[in-house]
C-alpha cells in the first residue's frame, strides 16, 4: 500500500515539513488557502518567484524545479464541508496549521475517520514548539489580535527545528509504526509520549 501523506497549512511549519518530506515514499499532498507575501519569504521555505501565487501552487512549482517531485495541491481553506475531498484516503495527516478552527475541523475529520494525524504548532513569537498525536491533542486558541507573529525570519532556525522535528516524528511512524510526541524550546526537544 502506498501512503498518501497530507500536509494542511504551508507556512513556516508546514512549507519546512514538506521540504524534509521531500524523499518520503507515496503521494504528498499540501492543503493551503493563502498566498505568498513578501513577509512570507523570510521564515517559509517560499521564494520571491512565488509572490501572489497560492502557497500549494508555488511550493508544486518550487518542489517540481527543485528536486523532481510532484505534489498533488489543495488550494482551498479545509471547512467541515470539504474534508472528505481534501483529506479523503490518507492514511497520514500533518497538522501545521495556524488557527483553533481549522485544528478543530481536522482532528474531527481524523476522529471519525481513524485516520493517524500528527499535529504541530509554533507560537507567535518562536519560543515554543509542540508535535502531538491527535489522541493526546487539544485544541487551544490563538493569542489576541495584533500579537507578534513569525513572519520576520529571527525565528526560522527554531520554526525548522520544530519542523525537522515534526517531519523525523512523522517518518518514524510511517517506518516503525512509533508515535511520540514532542515540546520544543530554543535549548532542546523534550519527548512527551
Amino acid at each position: 500500500m502506498s501512503n498518501k501523506i497530507v500536509i494542511i497549512g504551508v507556512g513556516q511549519l508546514g512549507s519546512h515539513v514538506l521540504l524534509a518530506a521531500r524523499n518520503w515514499e507515496g503521494t504528498l499532498k499540501v492543503v493551503d488557502f493563502d498566498r505568498v507575501e513578501q513577509k512570507n519569504t523570510q521564515a517559509q521555505f517560499h521564494t520571491k518567484m512565488g509572490l501572489g501565487r497560492n502557497k500549494t501552487v508555488a511550493l508544486q512549482q518550487a518542489m517540481q524545479g527543485m528536486f523532481g517531485l510532484r505534489l498533488d495541491t489543495a488550494p482551498v481553506r479545509l471547512t467541515d464541508d470539504n474534508t472528505e475531498q481534501v483529506l479523503g484516503g490518507a492514511t497520514l495527516v500533518l497538522d501545521c496549521t495556524d488557527n483553533a478552527e481549522a485544528r478543530r475541523v481536522i482532528s474531527r475529520y481524523v476522529r471519525a475517520n481513524d485516520i493517524p494525524c500528527l499535529h504541530g504548532a509554533l507560537d507567535a513569537n518562536g519560543t515554543f514548539g509542540r508535535i502531538v498525536w491527535d489522541e493526546h491533542f487539544k485544541e487551544d486558541e490563538e493569542g489576541a489580535p495584533g500579537q507578534a507573529t513569525c513572519e520576520d525570519g529571527e525565528t526560522l532556525p527554531f520554526g525548522m527545528l520544530t519542523a525537522a522535528q515534526m517531519a523525523v516524528t512523522a517518518q518514524r511512524f510511517l517506518s516503525l509504526g512509533e508515535k511520540r510526541s514532542y515540546m520544543v524550546n530554543p535549548t532542546g526537544i523534550l519527548r512527551l509520549a
